[in-house]
């Protein structure tokens, strides 16, 4: 292990315009407080945190950021406090260690509640200073580095959440030089045969593939010496996740994969890349498709590039990249490249300036709208890894969304409002509707109507961004309350209506006050929204509102206050009928209730023809399930109190429902192929695919289809067991 001594004289040889003050004291405190503490690996737990440094240093990040890195652990392994960060160092040092900081004596239901709440946590301190998050790549890329002696089930854990979050972070900071060695190592622990397999062959192809890049650059060389540029010029392989994930979406072995290789050339300004491409397009003919200028546009991590694919004399395509030294310097480091601490700023000065991190900021709205930890980690993977489509304002400003997007999409990532009023849009000059698949390149202009209805529940499956679908529900939520007021109101007031009550406005809003203070409503919206279902808990408001008018009076009334309720539940089951063949509701039918919120169980995915079971939840209205429902077979019997008999309404043609079907066969190429072809050929949607493959060749699928009736499940899983090397299949039932 490094002494302090040692470990100064290196970061210096990293970047000789540190000042060493502060990092020296925190090295100090560092080797104090994790005396005695050791790593899996039996060394000693300084051996982490030091090369936590190592890594932010060869990033090229600021003092602050190394002594982040060094005191990272000391708040959750050690007894000091973040206000001993504060007295010891700064304000700044604590911001830092705390947003990296796993959250502490929190109770959740269960780890992935645990691992959601850390990334929420560290989102939310992202948005006070991105450093945090540079500091969490660099401490998992070393964890990811000493892996090795963690426990087996501890390194697929770990791995996964790697692949998963990590790499596509570092991406997303274009900390490049990080993603890919965090995507290999995490392939190295989640296929071990498959990554050993690919560093023999890779090591094989070696001396061929050398041949090949030398012999391109050796012609490139030529001709720019010829035009008297200033460049250099080398060779680089595919890192080897790539390879594997291109071997795994093309069906191909790697002696069927021919872009292994790619030659960079770097020159000094943006007019010499694009006399560079002329000059290579002229010595190889460029494949069709294959080329990005992101120089032109840029990528939103700060990514700038030019890459073409040429065909080679052999016929073997390889890629070429064309990039200027500024560029370079951020593809391999990033959000890194912007700390300009030689020129003596503060992190402050130039985050805010210099870094357009729109999805940092898109992800942060996310956790504002999302009350679940899990919801708002699914919405950040889904941002993470869903490829890009960028398109124009028409001004001319370039707006980056997931590929697949619409004009919904466009809108609300332009403001709130204007998605709210979106009636259409033109792209190019030409109108389109809202479900328009927006393209590359595309001119967007959103068409806004004042008289527009707003957002509905069909919109959440036109919109595909998650900043878009988290703003429509958020719309629907408000409106649905806001409609259970009105609701709420009507009931009361018809009910002094129907019994002909000669009360005064002043005496009949006194009258609801007291009533709702006396039936310890917390606030006057929550009584109406609550009244807005109806039942018991109206009658037992109406008697409130009866004694006090009799109480004033001192007269009885004629009618009974059940026979009251009973009449105005007849009216407005009425009323409210033809509103539940809407096309926002599930096709369900509550037997003495109107106007509730009802959807379709997740977990077994009800269809029409299931037996069904309505469950009351706490503030979520009723959801229903099939009676064969592991989760509500399980319930015990104190919660069975809480079922509610439901039945399916006539339902409208082409009304589907979502199922959930479990596969299980031996896994052959060509499979996933064949079922697809079932699917079309009965006309069935297949909407989502889920597979896993045991080392035995054993394959358990789960895919989800949209059905419209028991019948047509019963055809489909007919269908998908005659197909060869399915050994069963049948419905998930939670």
């Amino acid at each position: 292990m490094d002494t302090k001594k040692e470990f100064i004289e290196k970061l210096l040889s990293i970047n000789p315009n540190y000042n060493t003050e502060s990092i020296e004291k925190a090295y100090e405190v560092a080797e104090r407080l994790h005396d005695g503490q050791v790593r899996k690996s039996g060394e000693p737990y300084l051996i982490h945190p030091v090369n936590v440094a190592y890594i932010l240093a060869e990033l090229g990040m600021d003092e602050a950021t190394i002594v982040g890195g060094l005191l990272h652990d000391v708040v959750e392994d050690t007894e000091y406090t973040r206000e001993d960060l504060v007295g010891d160092f700064s304000e700044e040092i604590a911001v830092l260690v705390d947003g990296v900081t796993k959250l502490g004596n929190i109770k959740y239901e269960s780890k992935e509640e645990i691992q959601a709440e850390n990334f929420r946590k560290m989102f939310l301190a992202m948005s006070k200073d991105i450093r945090v998050l540079v500091i969490k790549l660099a401490d998992r890329l070393h964890n990811m580095r000493t892996l090795e002696f963690m426990r087996p089930e501890k390194r697929i854990e770990k791995a996964t959440e790697t692949l998963e979050i990590y790499a596509p972070l570092a991406a997303r900071l274009g900390i490049f030089s990080i993603k890919f060695e965090l995507e290999d190592l995490a392939l190295k622990y989640l296929h071990p045969e498959e990554y050993d397999d690919l560093v023999v062959k890779i090591g094989q192809m070696k001396t061929k593939r050398e041949t090949i890049i030398n012999n391109v650059i050796q012609e490139i060389k030529e001709a720019l010496d010829d035009m008297g540029l200033k460049y250099e010029i080398y060779g680089r392989a595919k890192h080897y996740y790539s390879i594997y994930k291109k071997m795994m979406i093309q069906h191909k072995d790697i002696d069927e994969i021919f872009d292994l290789i790619a030659v960079r050339i770097i020159v000094e300004s943006v007019r010499d890349c694009y006399a560079v491409l002329g000059i290579v397009h002229t010595l190889w003919t460029p494949i069709p498709g294959r080329f990005k200028d992101y120089i032109a546009m840029p990528k939103p991590n700060m990514y700038q590039s030019i890459h073409t694919t040429v065909i080679g004399e052999n016929g073997d395509p390889f890629e070429i990249q064309i990039r200027t030294w500024e560029m370079h310097h951020v593809a391999e480091y990033g959000i890194a490249a912007h700390w300009k601490y030689k020129e003596g700023k503060t992190s402050g000065e130039s985050s805010n300036d210099d870094i357009k991190l729109a999805w940092l900021r898109q992800s942060l709205e996310l956790e504002k709208d999302s009350d679940d930890p899990k919801d708002f980690l699914e919405n950040v993977k889904m941002d993470l890894f869903t490829s890009q489509v960028f398109v124009f304002t028409p001004q001319g400003k370039v707006l980056e969304l997931p590929n697949g997007s619409t004009p919904l999409d466009f809108a609300f990532k332009i403001h709130s409002e204007i998605g709210y009023k979106c009636v259409g849009a033109k792209v190019s000059g030409k109108m389109v509707p809202i479900d328009y698949v927006l393209q590359n390149g595309d001119i967007v202009e959103i068409v806004t109507s004042s008289n527009s209805s707003g957002p509905s529940m069909d919109w959440l499956n036109i919109a595909k961004s998650s900043n878009a679908r988290n703003k429509i529900r958020a719309y629907l939520k408000r409106e649905n309350k806001n409609e259970n007021i009105e609701k709420g109101r009507d009931l009361v007031e018809k009910y002094f209506k129907k019994r002909n009550l000669d009360v005064p406005t002043f005496m009949k809003d006194q009258y609801i006050r007291r009533a709702i203070k006396d039936a310890k409503f917390a606030n006057p919206e929550e009584a109406w929204v609550q009244l807005s279902a109806g039942g018991s808990l109206v009658s037992k408001f109406a008697n409130l509102l009866i004694s006090y008018y009799e109480e004033d009076t001192k007269q009885e009334l004629p009618k009974s206050n059940e026979e009251i309720i009973e009449e105005l539940k007849v009216q407005e089951a009425k009323k409210t009928r033809a509103q539940k063949k809407s096309k926002d509701n599930p096709g369900i039918v509550v037997e003495g209730a109107d106007n509730l919120m009802i959807k379709l169980a997740k977990c077994c995915n009800p269809v029409p023809g299931d037996e069904i079971i309505g469950f009351i939840t706490k503030g979520r209205g009723i959801s229903v399930h099939r009676c064969d429902c592991t989760n509500i077979v399980s319930l015990p019997e104190e919660e069975k109190a809480r079922f509610i008999e439901v039945e399916w309404e006539d339902l409208k043609a082409g009304k589907s429902y979502e199922a959930t079907i479990n596969i299980i066969g031996s896994d052959r190429r060509g499979l996933l192929s064949d079922i697809s072809k079932v699917c079309d050929n009965m006309d069935v949607n297949l909407s989502g695919v889920n597979a896993r493959t045991g080392k035995d060749g054993a394959m358990n699928m789960t895919i989800q289809l949209e059905i419209s009736s028991i019948q047509e499940m019963d055809r489909i899983l007919r269908a998908l067991r005659n197909i060869e090397g399915i050994t069963n299949v049948y419905r998930a039932r939670s």
